[in-house]
C-alpha cells in the first residue's frame, strides 16, 4: 500500500489544529480492508451523483465529469494501480480524493448531501447483497451434487444412527437428502436476510437527514433496492443485516460441519463407507499410509471461526448509543471474513461431496451387525394384534438371544422366535431382510427407494425454479 498522501491533509481537519498522530492514524484506518468496497462504494456515488443532477443540484457536465472519473478510478483498481493511502484513512475518502485530483473541485461536490456515516451504510448493504448472491448460486450448485449422488444411491443400504449406534436401515440416498433438505432451509433464509437488507440508508446523512432536495427514492430504484431506510438515526447505526448474515451462515456452517463429521468418520477405516478422491486429502510426513481427510476436517474447524465472528458483532453492536460510532468500523472484518470462510467451504464442499465414492457392500454389511430390523419385528407383531410395548418386550429378548448366540435375527431359527410368541410365522423371513425393512417404509419423507426416488424428483423441480431466480 502506498502513501500518495505525504502532507497528512485531511479531507475533514479543517477546525484541527494539529496533524493525526502517525500511530492513530494507523490505528483507526480501515483501507487496508475495507477496499473491498470499492465497487461498491463507486456504484454508490454514481447513482448519489445521478439523483443530485436530477434534483438540480449538479449539472449535466458535472455529472457526466463525476461519472467518468470514477469509472476510470474503477478501472485503475481492477488493473491494481490504484494508489492506496492509509493516511486517507478508508476506500471512502482514497476515491473521493483520487476523484479531486482527476477532474478538479467538481470532485469536492459529490459528497455533497451525504456523510460518510450513511455512504459506508450503503456500501456494506450493497456488498453485502452481491455476496449473498454468489452464495446464493454456490448453495444450488452445492444441492444439485447433492441431488446427482443421492440419484445413484437410492437403493444402497445404510445404518441409520442413533447415539451413533445402528438403530434401523435406511439407503445412502435418503440420508443425503436429509442433507439437502438442511440447504433448503440455508438458502431460505439467506434470501430473508436479503430481502431485509435490500433497503437504502443513503439519505440520511450523518444523523438526522439532509436539508439538500434529494430524491432518496429515485436513488434507490438506480441501486435495486427495494425501499428506504425510514429513520435516519437507525440507517445509519443499524448492522442488525451484518448479524442476521452471520447468523445465517454460522447455521449453515454448523451444518457443513456435521456432515464433516460424518464423512471424516465415513472415511475412517473403522467405518469404510466412503472414499474420498486423493485430491480432497493429504498425506502425513511421518506415515506413509495415511491418508487424510483434510478438506471435511478444515471446514469442521473453521466453522469455530465464522461463530467467533459472529460474536463478534452482536458484542461490537450491544454497548452503543444511537447513532453511528467509530466501534462500528471492527463490524467489516468479521464480516468479511465470515462471506470468504463461507464461500471456500461451500466450494469445496460442491466439489467433493458429487466426488464421494460409496462403498456400498460395507454400508450394507455394517446395517446387518447392529440388529436394525428389530423395530421391523415389533412392527410385525403389532400387526398382528400385540400392544406395541408387549411386542417391544419380546423383541428385546429375542435380540438379547441373537447377540448370545452372535447370530442376526433373521438367523434365529422358527422355534426360537416362537418361544417368545406364538403370533411369530415363518412369514417373518420376509420382514427381517434389509430390503424389506427400507421398503415398508413407503411414505412421504420415508427411507423406501420410490419414496426417496420421488423427493429427489421433487427437489429438482424446486432447484430448477431456484435456478431461474438467481441467474
Amino acid at each position: 500500500m502506498t502513501n500518495d498522501n505525504p502532507t497528512g491533509k485531511k479531507l475533514w481537519d479543517g477546525r484541527f489544529s494539529e496533524a493525526t498522530d502517525a500511530f492513530v492514524e494507523q490505528f483507526t484506518a480501515s483501507v487496508g480492508f475495507d477496499q473491498v468496497m470499492a465497487d461498491q462504494d463507486i456504484r454508490g456515488s454514481i447513482a448519489h451523483a445521478t439523483m443530485l443532477c436530477q434534483v438540480g443540484v449538479l449539472s449535466e457536465v458535472e455529472l457526466t465529469a463525476i461519472i467518468g472519473g470514477l469509472e476510470a478510478i474503477q478501472a485503475e483498481i481492477h488493473q491494481g494501480i490504484f494508489s492506496w493511502s492509509v493516511a486517507l484513512e478508508d476506500v471512502h475518502m482514497n476515491i473521493e480524493s483520487a476523484l479531486t485530483d482527476r477532474i478538479g473541485s467538481v470532485g469536492k461536490k459529490l459528497h455533497t448531501g451525504r456523510s460518510r456515516n450513511d455512504q459506508v451504510a450503503t456500501d456494506i448493504r450493497l456488498y453485502l447483497r452481491d455476496q449473498i448472491d454468489i452464495i446464493s448460486r454456490l448453495v444450488i450448485r452445492l444441492q444439485r451434487g447433492i441431488l446427482a449422488l443421492a440419484s445413484q444411491e437410492t437403493a444402497t443400504i445404510l445404518p441409520g444412527l442413533t447415539h451413533l449406534q445402528v438403530a434401523q436401515p435406511i439407503t445412502f440416498g435418503h440420508h443425503l437428502m436429509a442433507w439437502y433438505a438442511m440447504t433448503e432451509r440455508d438458502y431460505a433464509r439467506f434470501q430473508d436476510c436479503r430481502a431485509r437488507l435490500n433497503v437504502l440508508p443513503l439519505g440520511a446523512a450523518a444523523l438526522a437527514g439532509t436539508s439538500y432536495p434529494i430524491d432518496r427514492l429515485l436513488t434507490a430504484k438506480l441501486l435495486g433496492f427495494d425501499g428506504v431506510a425510514e429513520n435516519s438515526l437507525d440507517a445509519v447505526s443499524d448492522r442488525d443485516f451484518a448479524i442476521e448474515f452471520s447468523a445465517c451462515a454460522s447455521i449453515m456452517m454448523m451444518h457443513l460441519s456435521r456432515w464433516s463429521e460424518e464423512i471424516v468418520l465415513w472415511a475412517s477405516p473403522q467405518f469404510d463407507f466412503v472414499d474420498l478422491p486423493d485430491r480432497f486429502c493429504t498425506g502425513s510426513s511421518i506415515m506413509p499410509q495415511k491418508k487424510n481427510p483434510d478438506v471435511p476436517e478444515l471446514v469442521r474447524g473453521k466453522t469455530g471461526r465464522v461463530y467467533g465472528s459472529l460474536m463478534t458483532l452482536l458484542t461490537l453492536m450491544k454497548g452503543q448509543p444511537l447513532a453511528y460510532n467509530k466501534d462500528n468500523q471492527e463490524d467489516k472484518e468479521p464480516l468479511f471474513d465470515t462471506v470468504n470462510t463461507l464461500r471456500d467451504c461451500l466450494t469445496a464442499f460442491a466439489d467433493m461431496i458429487p466426488a464421494m465414492v460409496p462403498k456400498r457392500e460395507n454400508m450394507r454389511a455394517a446395517a446387518m451387525r447392529g440388529y436394525a430390523t428389530a423395530t421391523d419385528l415389533a412392527d410385525y407383531l403389532v400387526k398382528k394384534g400385540l400392544p406395541f410395548r408387549d411386542a417391544h418386550d419380546v423383541v428385546g429378548k429375542l435380540v438379547g438371544v441373537a447377540i448370545n448366540q452372535a447370530v442376526d435375527l433373521a438367523e434365529l431359527s422358527l422355534a426360537t422366535m416362537q418361544a417368545e410368541s406364538s403370533l411369530i410365522s415363518d412369514d417373518i423371513y420376509a420382514v427381517l431382510t434389509l430390503e424389506g425393512s427400507i421398503r415398508a417404509r413407503n411414505h412421504i419423507g420415508g427411507t423406501a427407494p420410490n419414496q426417496v426416488d420421488s423427493a429427489i424428483q421433487r427437489a429438482s423441480v424446486r432447484l430448477d425454479a431456484l435456478d431461474q431466480q438467481v441467474n
